[in-house]
């Protein structure tokens, strides 16, 4: 039983628990708030806090919160421009809060003790289906009927039409997996590796003797996989706002 305790409050995983932290229902309505809810909340704060320092005063000679702002601004412009061209710039704002929002999720989520709300699934897929719901939207009151091309190309012999259209409908659909599943596994994987090494070298500290001396080599390791991971949270942001505007510019010109 001591053991079982022991591993679960040392679990590389524990990070990860939702917790309710402010119980409300309303009726069969659970409206509770988690600390997954109020970091969304914060990242939200935080941003428009920052989104305002990057506009108060600007100058010619940009200062280091507008120039911050304008390198993500030209980044994300740039995504825009070569995957969706000229008619893109009307989804630009939501490109832009996309790309900006997922990118504190991330960075806030590397700070100790904080919560990664892209490390759970239930976000990231919920957000990927919500995108792919709008992009069909959007799909459909551009070509209307003609939208369904999208799943038979042209010059398909009539014989394997049915065969096509499954593989290209199954293709399509499986976009909301891969979109929500490549942000939610390398946020994971990448804080339960860091967990991991730094127990393993708190460990090898706390033992004592010779042994507490090579704890030096994991926390190396350690402080180099902690840059590596701030460079895949940033990566990770680009990567799912470039894939929502190639799928996008999918169903803009039927490709």
């Amino acid at each position: 039983m001591l053991f079982n305790i022991k591993f679960t409050l040392f679990s590389p995983l524990e990070q990860f628990e939702i917790i309710t932290l402010f119980p409300f229902n309303i009726k069969s309505f659970n409206i509770s708030l988690t600390n997954s809810s109020i970091f969304i909340i914060f990242v939200s704060l935080i941003l428009l806090l920052w989104l305002s320092m990057s506009f108060y005063k600007n100058n010619i000679i940009p200062n280091y919160w507008q120039l911050f702002f304008e390198e993500i601004y030209n980044l994300t412009s740039n995504i825009v421009r070569d995957n969706l061209n000229v008619k893109g710039e009307v989804y630009f704002p939501f490109i832009f809060t996309l790309h900006l929002f997922l990118l504190f999720c991330n960075l806030i989520g590397m700070i100790p003790y904080s919560f990664t709300v892209t490390s759970h699934i239930i976000f990231t897929f919920s957000l990927s289906l919500s995108i792919f719901i709008g992009i069909n939207i959007i799909g459909l009151r551009t070509h209307g009927i003609n939208f369904f091309a999208l799943f038979l190309p042209r010059g398909v012999p009539l014989i394997i039409v049915p065969l096509i259209i499954t593989i290209e409908f199954l293709s399509y659909i499986v976009k909301v997996f891969t979109l929500s599943i490549r942000l939610f596994a390398n946020m994971t994987s990448g804080h339960t590796l860091l967990k991991i090494i730094a127990g393993f070298s708190w460990t090898m500290l706390i033992s004592g003797g010779l042994i507490s001396f090579f704890h030096i080599v994991p926390l190396i390791l350690l402080i180099a996989l902690i840059g590596l991971e701030l460079a895949i949270a940033i990566l990770q942001a680009y990567v799912f706002t470039l894939l929502t505007c190639i799928y996008l510019n999918d169903v803009l010109e039927l490709h």
